[in-house]
């Protein structure tokens, strides 16, 4: 048992190791950008930002700091954190606060290089537009979770999105109602995680191919009835969407009240979605029968948990909160539907779901990581032009990649995720 112990020490820590590198050089290359990119690129002066929006009853200076000096020296704090990354042991918490740290001084030195001049950069529409972005990639996240806490892989959130979106906008068209859409949206989204738990519970097909084929069926048959009915039709596709909901005394919180509490009725699903899959996955008896069966299905079922039926309600249920998030791309947002309009969303929010370490508050900070950048490859061509708008709509995916190669560091699934479960 010694000889084990010690050979299982010896192969962990090369692993443990080599990721603590990873993770310092990858702090130290964004130290470098800091420096290099933006702050000897920066534009001479200050950058603005603006804090109050247009008819706030409470408004807030303009911000002004020195573009360049500010970029220079959280490029250089940046490096310093990943010498100390390289050598001395972070905890979980230390190694949390660093990716923070060194995320939050990369987005303030882009947005000083961005926005060195005279106009102040917007930040309160830029967070409300964060938001909204990322609604898709939090709801498609807690999909996700609810599937893989219960040991179903579901890559099929790229389809279920997409299947929302599109029912969702052609019901809200045809019968004229909003609500419709909405609950036609998640239905949708369920028959996808319906047949997904078939194909893949049931009938034992290899999960990961599974979805993959999910995405490519959802993709073509959306795009075949988009050419069929919506393009012949616009009455089919009339471009209907919810209007801002305005929370009375929370919305008039200075910055954070127009942020978070003037929205679309999407959001606050999301709050709502967040919190209940929060409290009922870590805090009540169903999530601790979810998560035995996705760490070890033979176990639960020995205590009486049905392994299949809680597989398929966590699909099932996962498909109809994607097919929300799919419905806030159409009639939460621009109201008309076009074809592909997921943009690889379903992809990115398994990405958010890797990088919050399959618990809803790591998912959602990771969503709106990469809501942001979806929302500044949108703002940066505008307010500096320096990049072409092809290369921006590169940011959100090559942010994706930073952080799922460079930054997660060590993790790991449900034990029994991706495994099928046949009953003795």
């Amino acid at each position: 048992m010694e000889r084990v112990t010690t050979l299982a020490a010896a192969v962990r820590a090369p692993i443990t190791s080599e990721r603590r590198y990873v993770a310092a050089g990858t702090f130290i290359v964004i130290g470098l950008i800091n420096i290099v990119v933006f702050g000897l690129l920066a534009h001479a002066g200050n950058a603005s930002f603006e804090l109050s929006p247009s008819g706030s009853g409470v408004r807030i200076p303009v911000i002004r700091v020195p573009g360049a000096p500010v970029c220079y020296v959280l490029g250089a704090a940046t490096i310093a954190l990943g010498i100390a990354r390289a050598t001395v042991p972070f905890g979980r918490l230390g190694k949390r606060l660093a990716i923070g740290c060194a995320l939050l001084g990369f987005l303030i030195s882009l947005l000083c290089w961005a926005d060195a001049g005279e106009i102040p950069l917007d930040l309160i529409n830029l967070g409300q537009n964060t938001l909204v972005q990322s609604i898709p990639l939090i709801l498609g996240a807690l999909a996700g979770l609810l599937c893989e806490r219960s040991g179903v892989i579901n890559i099929a959130i790229e389809g279920q999105l997409l299947f929302g979106a599109f029912t969702a906008a052609i019901v809200a068209s045809a019968f004229g109602g909003l609500w419709v859409g909405l609950i036609a949206g998640s239905l949708a989204g369920g028959l996808v995680g319906l047949l997904l738990a078939v194909l893949a519970i049931t009938f034992l097909m290899d999960q990961i191919v599974l979805g993959v084929v999910l995405n490519v069926l959802a993709l073509g048959m959306t795009d075949y009835f988009y050419n069929r009915l919506m393009a012949q039709n616009p009455n089919y596709n009339t471009g209907a969407a919810f209007g801002a909901i305005k929370i009375p005394g929370l919305a008039e919180i200075p910055v954070i009240g127009p942020i978070f509490f003037d929205s679309n009725i999407f959001l606050y699903i999301t709050y709502i979605a967040l919190i209940v899959i929060q409290v009922a996955m870590f805090h009540s008896r169903w999530g601790l029968r979810v998560r035995a069966v996705g760490e070890h299905p033979a176990a639960a079922d020995t205590v009486g948990i049905n392994v299949l039926w809680t597989r398929y309600r966590n699909v099932i249920l996962g498909g109809l909160l994607a097919g929300i998030g799919g419905a806030a791309l159409t009639i939460g947002s621009v109201g008309i539907f076009n074809e592909g309009i997921s943009s690889g969303f379903g992809y990115i929010a398994l990405a958010a779901l890797i990088f919050g370490r399959w618990t809803p508050l790591g998912s959602l900070a990771a969503a709106l990581l990469f809501g942001f950048s979806l929302e500044l490859a949108l703002v940066l061509p505008t307010v500096n032009p320096v990049l072409p708008a092809p290369i921006m709509n590169m940011a959100p995916y090559a942010a994706t990649i930073i952080a799922v190669a460079g930054l997660v560091g060590k993790v790991r699934a449900p034990k029994a995720d991706g495994q099928p479960y046949v009953k003795s």
